[in-house]
């Protein structure tokens, strides 16, 4: 016997939860079998999810409550109604548009550029004001809540101040 201490061999998995692999889907007929024998119903063709499509199924209530094999089918059969299951066909056509494609789609178009323009009249002061007036170069305080607070903070003096230069009582 090898020392047990000693063997760094991976124990073999046993078989765990069914994978897509273990149902029977049929492309021509649209059709998919649970391994318990159970049609699920198709409720998605042309699925997009990560740039690739998909066809998804899901398994009937009345037939995924009363099923033996829930425990081996299921992650959480404690909560989860019903198998769902999706078969990728490939990549979508077209790919995956990134954020930077859309926001220069966005700012080359006429009505992008004169929004973007007008940007230099309606925020970038205030984060001038802020930086380089108020000194708020960085934040002195840590944690998500005591940095919003001093955000909020800054920002309502810049706000009072505005008020009290060009607001209520000119």
């Amino acid at each position: 016997m090898p020392d047990p201490l000693c063997d760094k061999a991976h124990p073999t998995k046993g078989a765990g939860h069914y994978r897509p692999r273990d149902f029977d889907y049929d492309a021509a007929a649209g059709t998919c079998i649970c391994p318990a024998g159970k049609l699920l119903y198709q409720n998605g063709a042309n699925c997009k999810h990560n740039g690739h499509l998909a066809v998804k199924f899901q398994g009937a209530l009345r037939d995924c409550g009363p099923c033996t094999l829930r425990e081996k089918c299921l992650r959480k059969p404690d909560t989860t109604p019903a198998r769902q299951v999706s078969f990728f066909r490939g990549r979508a056509p077209g790919g995956q548009v990134s954020c930077a494609d859309l926001m220069r789609r966005a700012i080359d178009s006429a009505r992008g550029r004169a929004l973007y323009g007008g940007r230099f009249a309606t925020v970038e002061p205030v984060f001038g004001n802020l930086r380089y007036n108020k000194g708020l170069d960085r934040f002195t305080l840590r944690g998500q809540k005591k940095v919003d607070t001093q955000w909020k903070l800054y920002c309502l003096v810049h706000n009072i101040e505005k008020l009290a230069h060009h607001g209520v009582a000119q």
